[in-house]
């Protein structure tokens, strides 16, 4: 959510006045939801916002009410595991809630040790796509998400 849809880059849009709990949330571009929804599959929130994304996030970019990546308190060996090898906490939970099933994980948080963890341990399709969290989504990331959907 932050940086993908959130992102903190410079710019007027990005960095609103103001203050209060739902200030940051000027950032969201009601576009965005337009163009998620149009790709060719099942949307999923795999955010630390949880069901929060339904109620905050979806109605201000024109989504429906999406499943939720619900986030398990990781086993203490694999929290080891994870900081040794440099993954994203989300990177374990994300493969098994895929189970063996084709998956994009779009995420600023994406380094090379996810990748290199997925392709060893999922056997399904995978692309995880980095978004730069100043930035967040652009029409260059649409393109190659909306791609790899559609070479399936």
């Amino acid at each position: 959510m932050d940086g993908p849809l959130l992102p903190f880059g410079d710019g007027s849009q990005r960095d609103p006045s103001g203050t209060g709990p739902t200030v940051h949330l000027a950032r969201l571009d009601p576009r965005v939801g337009l163009r998620l929804a149009a790709l060719p599959c099942d949307l999923v929130w795999a955010t630390t916002w949880e069901d929060e994304a339904n109620t905050v996030i979806a109605p201000r970019i024109g989504l429906p009410r999406l499943p939720v990546v619900n986030w398990p308190e990781p086993a203490i060996e694999d929290e080891r595991e994870d900081q040794w090898f440099g993954l994203c906490w989300k990177t374990r939970p994300l493969v098994t809630w895929a189970n063996r099933r084709p998956f994009i994980w779009v995420d600023d948080e994406i380094t090379d040790a996810d990748q290199d963890w997925v392709s060893a341990h999922h056997p399904g399709r995978a692309l995880l796509h980095r978004v730069p969290p100043a930035r967040g989504l652009t029409d260059a990331d649409f393109t190659t998400l909306d791609h790899w959907l559609r070479e399936a």
